[in-house]
């Protein structure tokens, strides 16, 4: 931990934590491990000092790791639903001499029974709040061509794959079957063409890189491999785990997902679940290995309550004072003009949720809104537009001959102001008050 988090770099982690406790939120932490041979260490064990928590196992900071030799993350499909393909490979599998067996059709009625405690656990805790809908298919022990076909054919955010695999230098090889293999790569492209979201690998070394000569390749476990190509999320195993230990994992994480907790969130309570049934000095809460996307935030299904839009209050001041109509007005290509009805404009990557779409990849899904509301002066109050930035990147506002970034604050807008969302090379806007009809 003192290696890790030394000079500047605490310094950003103490105020971040003390920004993340301010607003009473979790702090994210990602991790990107670059030099190979430091990959297979259990960086998810390390804490601030003996008797504290480990990092993996905090809900104030959610850890993961990433990278940022990444495809762009394509835009995903809104999902109201646990969509998952649960997809059981081969049962005994013969390495160096030994044979293993894992009882998968049991594994699988425990993920589809720890979906449904899930469901009942949060309709109990709020009845007025609907459950998550958990859809789960199986397949068993299919042909690669057979797992492609129901990638496609499905709408999943999901991919769970229980059964055993091997580490190679191509993302590691997956046993469907006796006679059939997949390798990390070939599954890479699929997943991201089907938009799958989260796929979770109870596959032995399925987080552990190949070595050659006692070399770790670089980017070589399965893991690595799919974040790199674009996959959101990828949960895996650092080295090889008990059946047991197992099932209870993905039943915990199985519950957590199902009461909507993001990705993260939940590895974190899952992981939590094995330490105290294995106990801290035992290795199994320490084998699950997250990676994340660096442009992903973790959301698998809307939590409860984000998405409500608040309208302004109503004052005597509106009536006498309507809302003044205004626009966004893109400068450059198109010149396309976006009005601002009902005094609310909501912008992000989320089509199904904002007003005013930007497909780019440094847009959040839910990036920032601009709102219409009394601003009280001397002389009274008058109906005034403002930004609010909820995003990741922040969103840039040019002022003097100069772009400040406003991130997390709500700032006054007038008429003429440009706006970029966010990165500094995105698409320029131009709001526009339009002047009062006689």
């Amino acid at each position: 931990w003192q290696w890790l988090f030394q000079g500047s770099i605490r310094n950003a982690l103490e105020r971040s934590q003390g920004i993340a406790l301010g607003q009473n939120k979790p702090l994210r932490l990602r991790l990107e491990v670059r030099a190979p041979d430091f990959i297979p260490l259990p960086w998810e064990i390390i804490q601030p000092m003996a008797g504290k928590q480990a990092i993996s196992l905090s809900q104030q900071i959610l850890f993961s790791r990433t990278t940022s030799d990444v495809d762009a993350l394509e835009p995903l499909r809104s999902h109201q639903a646990l969509n998952i393909l649960l997809v059981l490979g081969e049962k005994v599998q013969k390495f160096n001499g030994s044979t293993t067996n894992l009882d998968l059709e049991k594994e699988a009625a425990t993920l589809v029974n720890a979906l449904q405690a899930g469901r009942a656990a949060q309709t109990s805790r709020n009845q007025s709040v609907p459950p998550v809908t958990c859809n789960v298919s199986k397949l068993i022990q299919p042909t690669p061509a057979e797992l492609i076909k129901a990638l496609e054919t499905g709408a999943y955010n999901i991919l769970f794959y229980a059964g055993h695999g091997e580490s190679a230098p191509d993302g590691g090889l997956l046993f469907l079957r006796s006679d059939a293999k997949i390798s990390g790569t070939e599954l890479a492209q699929v997943l991201v063409r089907t938009q799958v979201t989260l796929a979770v690998f109870n596959a032995c070394w399925s987080a552990k890189p190949d070595q050659v000569n006692s070399q770790t390749i670089p980017r070589s476990s399965l893991a690595e491999v799919l974040i790199h190509q674009g996959v959101p999320a990828v949960l895996g195993m650092r080295d090889s785990i008990a059946d047991q230990e197992a099932v209870s994992f993905i039943k915990a994480f199985a519950q957590a997902l199902a009461e909507r907790m993001p990705i993260d969130h939940a590895v974190a309570v899952a992981r939590q679940h094995l330490l105290t049934l294995y106990k801290f000095n035992q290795p199994a809460w320490t084998l699950p290995i997250l990676y994340m996307h660096p442009q992903f935030e973790g959301e698998l299904i809307q939590p409860v309550g984000e998405g409500i839009t608040e309208l302004p209050t109503i004052t005597s001041s509106w009536v006498e004072s309507p809302a003044p109509t205004a626009s966004l007005r893109s400068i450059g290509k198109t010149d396309q003009v976006w009005p601002i009805r009902g005094g609310v404009m909501r912008v992000g990557r989320l089509q199904s949720y904002n007003d005013l779409v930007i497909p780019e990849v440094c847009v959040s899904k839910q990036h920032a809104e601009i709102i219409c509301r009394d601003a009280f002066t001397d002389q009274g109050s008058d109906p005034t537009y403002f930004l609010r930035d909820f995003s990741r990147n922040g969103t840039r506002i040019l002022i003097d001959n100069g772009w400040k970034t406003v991130h997390h604050q709500e700032v006054q807008l007038r008429s003429g102001i440009q706006l970029k969302f966010g990165g500094p090379r995105g698409q320029i806007f131009e709001f526009i008050i339009d002047s009062p009809e006689s």
